[in-house]
């Protein structure tokens, strides 16, 4: 990261009005990561996959954070993070400008932190990083992300509350305002976590409940009427949106009334080794106007085991088990291998690879129909033509 002082001199001659302190700073910071990666079953006859594919470990994105110390402890802090395609320059995250985070605030060592805006909920902040994904990125995620254990979405109109530290504890809360008026609850979103470390053990948990805006009270016609998505969860790639209108392990559910997520996971790090297991229930719910009339449950457990070889090499292997019960009944194992190579504090090299079978149905979207469950490795969105699929990743990955 390049950190740069803003002096008051500097203020000045850029025409900003009020008073620098001493202690205030902006950083200008990024990751670029780029990968050849090779993916089989992935045309409607069985065809392969070879591509430039960018963002496996972590996803590519450039971003401003800053401080201000306003005294007595108190400080004013920003960030603003874009998400980018670094093989075609695009937009990502729906095309928004800052689609990764923006969010201002205040932060204090005796209080703790408030921001608002555009942010992670804290299931993303305490849970994930107890989870083989914090290592190894998507190929090591839950299949369809239908947990969002792989921050496949972010909170809008959001205000969050991150607690001090207190001998290892730690809660965090989020509420984001649905801005529908007449309909306060319309859209909303809210969650909590709560994480405790001490020494080589770590536990978190927490639940997130997201609401949909477009959920009408009853049903508009006696045929299924799609509704699809709108609220403060902003969770397109969760629905594996990548995937074509017929396919996708939860695309069937965009029209949910509401998504609710619990989850917990433990870690403990001993010598050279890591390893973590986490449970999470993830709850879809119909509305008036869904092609679904049952919830559809995920329960998902995973485990991951990582040894530092050299202060340099890190390898790991991760499983996922995801249960789909409810509307539709389907089954799928994924087992991952990662290893990361350090050149340098900013540089590394990474092999990821991933291995999915399949099993059961899942439902077409916006129909009643159900058909045999395909296999979708991490959050990428591609649906393979089988109930199998391999996926092999070899990138480069570049901090600054």
């Amino acid at each position: 990261m390049k950190r740069i002082a803003l002096s008051t001199l500097s203020l000045a001659l850029l025409g900003v009005a009020g008073v620098a302190h001493a202690q205030s700073s902006v950083t200008l910071y990024g990751v670029l990561d780029e990968s050849i990666q090779y993916v089989n079953n992935a045309t409607p006859k069985g065809g392969s996959l070879v591509q430039l594919f960018g963002g496996n470990i972590q996803g590519n994105r450039f971003g401003l954070k800053g401080t201000e110390d306003l005294g007595g402890g108190l400080k004013a802090i920003f960030q603003l993070e874009n998400g980018f395609d670094i093989n075609t320059g695009k937009l990502q995250q729906g095309g928004s400008m800052f689609g990764r985070q923006a969010y201002v605030g205040l932060t204090g060592d005796a209080w703790g932190t408030f921001t608002a805006g555009r942010q992670y909920d804290p299931l993303v902040d305490m849970v994930q990083p107890l989870t083989g994904d914090n290592y190894f990125g998507s190929t090591f995620a839950t299949p369809g992300d239908v947990d969002n254990n792989d921050n496949s979405f972010r909170v809008i109109n959001s205000l969050k509350y991150v607690s001090p530290v207190w001998s290892g504890f730690q809660i965090e809360g989020l509420y984001a305002l649905g801005g529908v008026a007449g309909a306060t609850g319309s859209g909303q979103t809210w969650s909590g976590a709560a994480t405790y470390a001490t020494g080589p053990f770590s536990i978190a948990a927490g639940y997130l409940h997201a609401s949909n805006a477009n959920s009408p009270a009853t049903r508009a016609s006696a045929s299924n009427v799609v509704t699809g998505w709108a609220g403060t969860a902003a969770p397109a790639a969760t629905f594996d949106s990548n995937f074509p209108a017929n396919a996708g392990i939860n695309s069937a559910y965009a029209a949910s009334k509401s998504i609710g997520i619990a989850s917990v996971a433990v870690q403990y790090v001993t010598g050279p080794w890591t390893g973590n297991l986490s449970y999470s229930n993830a709850q879809y719910r119909p509305d008036a106007s869904s092609g679904f009339t049952t919830t559809q449950k995920y329960e998902v457990g995973r485990a991951y085991l990582g040894y530092q070889v050299t202060p340099a090499a890190l390898v790991g292997i991760g499983y996922a088990y995801t249960k789909g019960h409810g509307d539709a009944s389907a089954t799928y194992n994924q087992v991952s291998l990662g290893g990361d190579y350090n050149l340098s504090k900013r540089t590394d090299f990474y092999l990821v690879g991933a291995w999915q079978h399949a099993s059961g149905e899942q439902r077409v979207p916006g129909t009643s129909t159900l058909q045999s469950a395909t296999a979708s490795i991490g959050s990428y969105g591609n649906q393979s033509s089988t109930n199998n699929q391999v996926m092999v990743s070899l990138g480069i990955r570049h901090k600054f």
